[in-house]
């Protein structure tokens, strides 16, 4: 864990986590330094993970005026309830769909919530936050962020890539990542994180990428990437071959029987 300020009042609050043969995912979440500070998703959901400490070596947690969750899995709500605590000005700010995807494991206090959906936007002081459904995403809560002020685009799960070494997943650049290694990581991972994009219509799915185009982001700020700046017809393309890349397929019972059996113990002689 450790963290990355950039030039753009943002602060990148960077994990990673290890998939057996896949690689090793960025996992980050995000402090908008504007004048009613905003996190972007509070990081996994893992016991040796203690995210509101982490949060206080870059800012003090009762600061915050908001907490944007691009979306409620696991790797993006780590944090939530314990910044909750820490933050009593916070609220949450999600979709309809979201608060209920919440409420199935500890519900939300509603006076805490922000329903808003992609479209519409956020005043946080100093500037206007607007909420932005990416092409990619695995969950129906998913709504990114546009920063009107900078032009930045924090675009949740859409443009992630497992990326060959922990190294490359900490980075504070996309451009350390080899460009093959990037689109192949970011075509494996549409095919792992959106599988539904290789049954869509392929002419209505691109057309979703053109509010993304019109942007023209000053950098995107993927969860499951390094920050990407300079580099938006790379992954605009990337989107557009998206459906007609190879489906992701995993490993099954008999791989992982394999798996397992090159972790057994020898046996000794004459047992």
């Amino acid at each position: 864990m450790q963290t990355h300020r950039t030039e753009q009042d943002v602060t990148v609050l960077n994990d990673v986590a290890e998939i057996p043969g896949l690689g090793f995912l960025p996992v980050n979440a995000f402090v908008i330094h504007a004048e009613q500070p905003v996190i972007v998703d509070t990081g996994l959901s893992t016991d040796d993970k203690d995210f509101v400490s982490w949060l206080s070596q870059v800012i003090d947690p009762a600061d915050v005026r908001w907490i944007w969750l691009t979306h409620p899995d696991r790797d993006h709500t780590g944090g939530l309830y314990d910044l909750l605590e820490a933050a009593p000005q916070a609220r949450v700010v999600t979709t309809f769909i979201g608060v209920g995807i919440l409420s199935t494991e500890r519900p939300l206090p509603m006076d805490r919530v922000y329903l808003l959906n992609p479209g519409q936007q956020l005043d946080v002081g100093d500037r206007v936050l607007s909420g932005l459904r990416p092409p990619l995403f695995d969950n129906p809560a998913t709504v990114g962020v546009v920063d009107r002020h900078t032009g930045a685009l924090f675009s949740s799960d859409c443009f992630g890539a497992p990326l060959p070494t922990a190294e490359h997943a900490l980075g504070g650049d996309v451009h350390d990542v080899a460009a093959d290694d990037l689109r192949a990581g970011q075509l494996l991972w549409a095919g792992v994180d959106s599988p539904w994009v290789h049954q869509v219509d392929p002419t209505r799915y691109r057309a979703t990428a053109d509010p993304i185009r019109r942007l023209d982001p000053s950098t995107i700020y993927s969860t499951h990437l390094p920050p990407a700046r300079g580099v938006n017809a790379t992954l605009l393309e990337m989107l557009h071959e998206a459906p007609d890349s190879p489906p992701f397929v995993g490993p099954d019972q008999a791989a992982l029987e394999a798996m397992l059996a090159q972790f057994e113990p020898e046996q000794p002689v004459g047992v």
